[in-house]
């Protein structure tokens, strides 16, 4: 068994933490959003729970909480990580959004905005990880986008 590294554990704790405050929210922060933005919110939050469930089960025993990969793991490719090389991260990043704008609340959404940048670096140490471990992660990388993809495509077909 690998031991766990110091870097796996900072980011693991700092992701706890965010996860105890989002828990917690600050209520001299809120806002009252408007019935569209509540039920918009809600359907991204949703569709983030679901992306974490199917990413869940299509990592299987590869999963683990530490960026750092199982010694005897695989590089899944198919699935929603046929689009996307972190879609449990991308599902939490729209769970936190989603909440955050359908309770009104300016610190779940200030989380959110902090967990995805904990998960921006987290997912920069992985992939170099990854990249040690499975010589056709490179290729991977450059055909697969890291959260949200379909952003990036949408913007180059709208030409912005």
């Amino acid at each position: 068994m690998k031991k766990i590294a110091t870097k796996d554990i900072v980011f693991v704790s700092i992701q706890l933490l965010l996860f105890i405050a989002f828990v917690f929210p600050i209520a001299a922060f809120s806002f009252q959003p408007n019935c569209v933005l509540k039920y918009t919110a809600f359907a991204i939050a949703s569709i983030g729970i679901v992306v974490i469930a199917l990413a869940i089960l299509q990592l299987n025993k590869n999963l683990t909480p530490f960026p750092t990969p199982k010694e005897n793991g695989t590089l899944i490719q198919t699935g929603l990580y046929k689009f996307v090389r972190h879609p449990i991260y991308s599902g939490i990043i729209l769970t936190a959004l989603g909440f955050g704008f359908y309770d009104g609340s300016f610190w779940k959404i200030a989380v959110g905005f902090s967990l995805w940048i904990l998960f921006y670096f987290k997912s920069k140490y992985e992939e170099r990880l990854l990249t040690n471990q499975f010589s056709d992660y490179k290729e991977y990388k450059k055909n697969t986008g890291r959260f949200f993809p379909f952003f990036l495509k949408l913007m180059q077909l709208c030409d912005f």
